[in-house]
């Protein structure tokens, strides 16, 4: 079980540790919602005008939730002795933990979450701690606490506080486990009540799993719980505590091997290899293993399946079918108790989620998640559990929460509209992540050669062993194979070399061919053969575009050192990426949760009506690739023909161009950019053809373009991706100057997944 597993994925320890300086210490930061820039802000955010929420919080508590963050606002808690894998490395230690709890709340439900890290082992101190920041928060997570403490913590303070106290590595294994089994046992024609459980491994996470799957209906006598000295029966003394007694069961089953035997379920939160092969081949037809033990399971799914083909397997493991990933549960039960200002996460509330995520398990897969996954998501022994970046999950498991609390009476302030309510979740997420996450899973799913074509820049070669190490696929350097030897060993990272592969004009035996090739393409271009041999030996981007060509390599990424019109320029020479080619550039930007697509960001300098209307269709085509439906703005200083203005004349022009064509997307113009993104704006004009905000800009001219896209990502903090080139004959994308490794691997992700290659 896990919230983020990565053992698909080597990272070293360079590389962790500059994730977490860069571009500043830490994982987050707290930013205001409100103005904060004139006096009167000032004096309405603090004193004299503070003091009215103050009176009206103090003569009503519940007021709190409406003029304070308390809503929305949940505290991960830990002591730091039991971090994940890790064990007791103090407070202190699993901060970096608490902070990455955090974002994951914020990122995958919109929570708002603080990481309170609390130096000590007493359960009281900790208790109290936690029970006088009651009012700050809507919900107390508890995290990394060891056995038996996290139990009694939990309790007590579940009894004491009047918000939800919630141990994720209890519940949150727990409410994907039962998820997953209800979907496994319906495969099997199985039903809960009368299946025998095996559980292997008696601590927090183990007991909560059973402890939800017998309050679901699974009965006591059905299920067997050990540990490290075997079954736990009725009468046993060694190595007992409250907790594992209430699962005691009157047996004469004594060891792991004789409690298997006959088994319809296997659920596992123990240690490596404590499953034998032997065991499961004893398991009761169509078995069901759960082996979720963390890094790595107690019994691979090949090794299962070998003996038991009929058997369905899921781990704690992201490189397997069937992740058992708490990230599917504790920020979206958070998000629905939160919404209704809950007291408490009750077993209804968990069973409620573990249903809903069953439920959409069987449901069909959006396209744009099968894509990003790389294979066909259908409800099967393979897909039990949906994935964690499903962009459905925000918007169907909170209401099944949110509904279980109103009904158990934990609500303070019910959902009278769910159906709004629905709508609100939707609009809430920020699809960066989500639309990031499709693209490199896309290319993973092709562990395409990707051809990084700057093997003297330490960046690009960071980026390259990071796509090696992580599992996308193949990183072919171009470069002097001393010097990219010397900069990785000067960079700490001296054992990549060996694991990239390093391609210059010395080393590869396709020279004459390449040199052949641009010789052909450029002698009626006042190329001569001694040109095109300098040319092809000298110039690294023109190197790697022969590369590219000749199927030498999947992906070509390039232009971190020389500006892009140089390098468009030299690309050129080997591939059709001219504006006559109806090659484009397509920026996206992505800010306060909305996303544009802006072209012609790269290669038209100055389009005219037709070149347009190529722009707005290829900007289409990225959208579309992106998992967006497109709704194409033209824009302009004037709204629909006013002010008149001929260097408006072509924008109103190109929609006549697409009209001829017949394309099958939304499009409109001229206008101003308020009318394309602003709902009240585009209200004054009925008769447009758009009927929600625009997602691609086509914009006048290639400086107006990169003038807008810097603006917003230097003044507003927008997430830029690109320019995507796009229509073009060959995987191709250019990086900027100031692209930073994480840029220049999202656009060898770009490359790798074929997003902007012409069809």
């Amino acid at each position: 079980m896990t919230d983020n597993d990565s053992r698909s994925t080597r990272i070293t320890p360079e590389e962790a540790l500059a994730y977490h300086m860069e571009p500043r210490p830490g994982k987050f930061d707290i930013v205001a919602s409100t103005p904060m820039t004139t006096q009167r802000d000032l004096s309405l955010a603090y004193s004299p005008g503070v003091a009215v929420p103050v009176e009206a919080i103090a003569a009503r508590p519940e007021t709190a939730y409406d003029y304070t963050v308390k809503g929305n606002m949940v505290a991960v808690v830990s002591n730091g002795t039991a971090i994940l894998g890790l064990g007791n490395l103090g407070a202190l230690a699993s901060k970096p933990v608490m902070e990455g709890k955090a974002v994951l709340f914020k990122r995958f439900a919109d929570v708002n979450a603080i990481d309170i890290e609390l130096d000590t082992e007493d359960a009281e101190e900790i208790i109290n701690a936690v029970r006088l920041m009651g009012p700050t928060f809507g919900g107390v997570n508890l995290e990394d606490i060891k056995a038996p403490e996290c139990f009694i913590i939990e309790q007590r303070l579940k009894e004491m506080m009047d918000i939800p106290v919630f141990h994720d590595d209890q519940h949150g294994t727990a409410v994907i486990c039962a998820a997953g089994l209800l979907n496994a046992l319906e495969l099997s024609g199985k039903k809960i009540e009368d299946v025998k459980i095996v559980l292997n491994g008696a601590g927090a996470a183990g007991i909560a799993c059973l402890e939800l799957l017998k309050s679901m209906g699974a009965k006591h006598d059905n299920c067997i719980m050990c540990d490290t000295k075997g079954v736990i029966y009725q009468g046993r003394a060694e190595g007992m505590n409250q907790w594992k007694s209430a699962h005691a069961i009157a047996t004469d089953l004594r060891t792991l091997e004789e409690a298997m035997t006959g088994a319809d379920v296997f659920l596992g939160v123990s240690a490596k290899g404590a499953v034998t092969q032997a065991m499961v081949e004893s398991m009761a037809d169509n078995p069901v293993i759960f082996a979720m033990a963390n890094p790595d399971p107690e019994i691979t799914p090949e090794e299962a399946q070998a003996v038991r083909p009929d058997a369905i397997v899921a781990t704690g493991r992201s490189d397997y079918p069937n992740q058992v990933n708490n990230v599917l549960g504790f920020p979206y039960l958070f998000r629905g108790a939160l919404d209704i200002h809950a007291r408490a996460i009750n077993d209804e509330m968990k069973i409620a989620c573990a249903e809903a995520l069953a439920k959409l398990a069987r449901e069909d897969v959006p396209d744009e998640v099968a894509v990003a996954y790389g294979r066909k998501l259908t409800f099967g022994r393979d897909y039990i559990i949906p994935t964690p970046f499903d962009p459905r999950l925000i918007h169907l498991i909170p209401p099944a929460v949110a509904k279980a609390g109103m009904d158990t009476g934990v609500a303070r302030r019910p959902i009278i509209d769910m159906d709004a309510y629905e709508h609100s979740l939707k609009a809430r997420m920020d699809p960066t992540a989500t639309i990031l996450q499709s693209i490199h899973a896309r290319a993973r799913s092709r562990q395409a050669r990707v051809i990084f074509a700057e093997g003297d820049e330490l960046r690009v070669l960071r980026a390259a062993v990071a796509w090696q190490r992580g599992g996308m696929g193949q990183s072919l350097v171009v470069g002097r194979e001393n010097e990219v030897k010397e900069l990785l060993t000067e960079a700490g990272l001296g054992d990549a070399a060996r694991e990239l592969t390093i391609v210059n004009a010395f080393n590869t035996r396709h020279l004459e061919t390449y040199r052949d090739f641009l010789y052909k393409r450029l002698q009626r271009r006042g190329i001569d053969r001694s040109d095109a041999d300098k040319i092809v030996s000298r110039d690294r981007h023109v190197f790697a575009s022969l590369m590219l060509v000749h199927g030498h390599g999947d992906g070509l990424v390039t232009g971190a050192t020389r500006k892009n019109a140089h390098v468009l320029a030299q690309i050129g020479q080997v591939i059709d990426v001219r504006p006559q080619d109806h090659a484009v550039g397509i920026t996206a930007i992505m800010h306060n949760g909305k996303i544009v697509l802006v072209g012609d960001t790269l290669v038209h300098e100055w389009p005219e009506a037709g070149d347009l209307a190529d722009i707005a269709e290829r900007g289409a085509a990225v959208a579309r690739g992106l998992g967006l439906e497109p709704r194409v703005a033209f824009l302009s200083f004037s709204n629909f023909g006013y002010p008149l203005s001929e260097r408006a004349i072509k924008m109103a022009e190109a929609p006549k161009v697409l009209d001829a064509r017949g394309v099958d997307f939304e499009y409109e113009g001229e206008m101003t950019v308020d009318v394309a993104l602003n709902p009240e704006s585009a209200a004054r004009y009925p008769f447009s053809r758009l009927t929600g905000p625009a997602n691609v800009l086509v914009v006048p001219a290639r400086h107006s373009a990169s003038i807008s896209v810097k603006l917003l990502q230097e003044m507003a903090g927008a997430t830029v991706i690109g320019p995507i080139l796009t229509g073009v004959p060959q995987p191709v994308q250019i990086c900027s100057t100031t692209s930073t490794v994480n840029d220049i691997l999202n656009m060898a992700a770009i490359s790798a997944g074929g997003l902007g290659t012409a069809k």
